[in-house]
């Protein structure tokens, strides 16, 4: 019985980081977008005295920042789904195997 639990249960927890990670990814795209709307607007409204242009050079640097982010959250849960896949067949292989010891030491009684 633990040999089936734990890898159900190291299943669940692959599963609950990829969902993490999923969610975390979709923050900073939420936040990329919003920062890339914001200098769109001052953008849109002529913005060039100094103080401007130093808000849109922060938020073209917040902006390639984010984008960093999201390449990496990308890879990370890519990562994730291959080792989540890995422990999928991993889970499906340990059931085949206990299938069959069940069949082998039922036949024998």
């Amino acid at each position: 019985m633990s040999d089936r639990a734990r890898p159900e249960q190291l299943l669940g927890e692959v599963e609950a980081l990829v969902r993490h990670l999923g969610d975390e990814l979709a923050g900073f795209r939420k936040r990329a977008l919003a920062a890339e709307s914001r200098l769109r607007d001052v953008e849109a409204a002529g913005g060039t005295s100094p103080s401007d242009l130093e808000q849109i050079a922060m938020l073209r640097d917040r902006v390639a920042q984010l984008e960093h982010e999201n390449e990496s959250l990308r890879g990370r849960l890519g990562a994730a789904a291959d080792r989540t896949r890995q422990m999928m067949d991993r889970v499906h292989f340990l059931r085949q195997q206990s299938q069959g010891a069940e069949r082998t030491n039922g036949g024998e009684r």
